[in-house]
């Protein structure tokens, strides 16, 4: 696979992050293109599961709120579409609002 499609397939879901992060660790080439985006995709999902949560314990003890909380879960979604655009491009912008945090966090990469 090419590096732009590994990027690409990083942010598609938790499976698609794990077939993109082992063709990355036994490719010959470390592209840095498949680096970043995998750290990117991988704090997506960190952060969905833990929104995620958050939104099921407030949801419980609002329940008035649950709907408009739920449009709130569509957040993550939106967050890998930008990634997405953004690896399809081959371009290593940050995804809005979280992604300048799990820059350079994740030393399992390198």
């Amino acid at each position: 696979m090419t590096k732009k499609t590994l990027a690409i397939i990083s942010y598609i879901t938790l499976i698609g992050w794990l077939i993109a992060y082992f063709q990355y660790k036994n490719g010959d080439e470390k592209s840095p293109l498949v680096k970043y985006h995998l750290e990117q995709a991988l704090g997506i999902i960190i952060f969905s599961v833990v929104l995620s949560v958050a939104l099921t314990i407030i949801s419980m003890v609002i329940p008035s709120l649950a709907r408009i909380l739920s449009i709130a879960g569509l957040l993550p979604l939106i967050l890998m579409i930008f990634g997405i655009i953004a690896a399809s491009n081959e371009s290593t912008s940050p995804v809005p609002g979280i992604g300048k945090f799990f820059e350079e966090k994740f030393s399992f990469l390198s």
